[in-house]
C-alpha cells in the first residue's frame, strides 16, 4: 500500500493548501466575531504563543528523528561494505577453486546491495532484494559445506565472516523499515492545523502577508522532514559510496 509519507512533494503541495485554508478560515472567524471580545486579545496572544511553542517543539523532535534514521542507514550502509570486503579478504583461506566461486558469489550480491540503495520502489527493486536472498542461500551453503567437511578455526573464521555480512543486511533492511510513528506524524499535522487557525484568527485582514508566512514555512519544514525521512521516495537519500568502493576493489583485473 503506498505511503503518502513516501512522496515529499506531496506533502509539500498538499500541507501547504491545507495549511493555507486553515490560515483562510481562521481570519474569517475573526471577522465575524462579536467586538466585546477585543479584552480577550492579551489572552488569546498568549495561548497562540503557547501553541506555536509547542509546534516548534514538536517540530524540532519529528527533525531530530528523521536525522537520526537518515545517519542509521549512512551508518549501516558502511558496515554492510565493511562486512563484504573483510569476507572477500577471508576466502583466501579456503583451499582449491571453491574460494574463487564464493568470491564470485560474494561479487554478484555485491551488485545486488547496491541496486538495494539506488532503486525506488517497485519490481526492479523486488527482484534485485529476491536475487541478493538466494545469492545468500547459496553462499551460506558453499561455506557451511566446506565448514561441515574441514571444521577448523579457519573454516569457523570464514562462516562468522559470512554471517556478519548475511547480519549487515537485516540490520539494513530493519533500518528501511524504522521510520517515524504516524502517531507522531499525525499529532505534528493537527498541531499545525490548529496553528494556523490561530494566526488566521489573530490576522485582522486576509491579506498574504499574514495569511501565507506560516503556511509557506510550515509545508516546507514538513517536505524536509519526509524528504530526509523516507529512505527511497526522497531527493536526499543513502548512495551507497562505500559499496561502490569495494566493487571498485573487487573488480577482477
Amino acid at each position: 500500500m503506498p505511503d503518502v509519507f513516501d512522496y515529499p512533494l506531496v506533502i509539500l503541495v498538499g500541507s501547504f493548501v491545507l495549511f493555507l485554508a486553515c490560515a483562510w478560515l481562521g481570519s474569517i472567524a475573526h471577522e465575524r466575531r462579536s467586538e466585546g471580545v477585543d479584552k480577550a486579545d492579551d489572552d488569546f496572544s498568549f495561548v497562540l504563543g503557547a501553541t506555536l511553542t509547542l509546534l516548534g517543539l514538536l517540530i524540532g523532535f519529528t527533525f531530530s528523528m528523521a536525522v537520526g534514521r537518515y545517519d542509521q542507514r549512512k551508518n549501516l550502509e558502511e558496515a554492510e561494505a565493511n562486512a563484504i570486503g573483510t569476507e572477500y579478504v577471508r576466502l583466501d583461506l579456503l583451499q582449491g577453486g571453491e574460494a574463487e566461486n564464493v568470491r564470485e558469489l560474494l561479487r554478484r550480491y555485491l551488485d545486488q546491495r547496491i541496486q538495494f540503495y539506488k532503486l525506488r520502489e517497485g519490481p526492479e527493486l523486488r527482484q534485485a532484494d529476491a536475487e541478493a536472498a538466494r545469492l545468500q542461500g547459496v553462499m551460506w551453503s558453499a561455506v557451511a559445506r566446506h565448514a561441515s567437511s574441514q571444521p577448523t578455526p579457519i573454516a569457523a573464521l570464514v562462516v562468522n565472516g559470512m554471517n556478519d555480512v548475511l547480519n549487515a543486511q537485516g540490520y539494513t533492511q530493519a533500518a528501511y523499515w524504522n521510520r517515524i510513528p504516524r502517531a507522531a506524524w499525525l499529532l505534528l499535522m493537527a498541531i499545525s492545523v490548529f496553528c494556523n487557525v490561530l494566526v488566521g484568527y489573530r490576522a485582522h485582514a486576509r491579506t498574504a502577508s499574514s495569511l501565507l508566512v506560516l503556511p509557506i514555512a510550515l509545508s516546507v519544514t514538513l517536505f524536509l522532514v519526509a524528504d530526509i525521512e523516507s529512505p527511497r521516495g526522497g531527493v536526499i537519500r543513502v548512495h551507497p559510496q562505500n559499496l561502490e568502493a569495494v566493487a571498485e576493489q573487487l573488480r577482477p583485473r
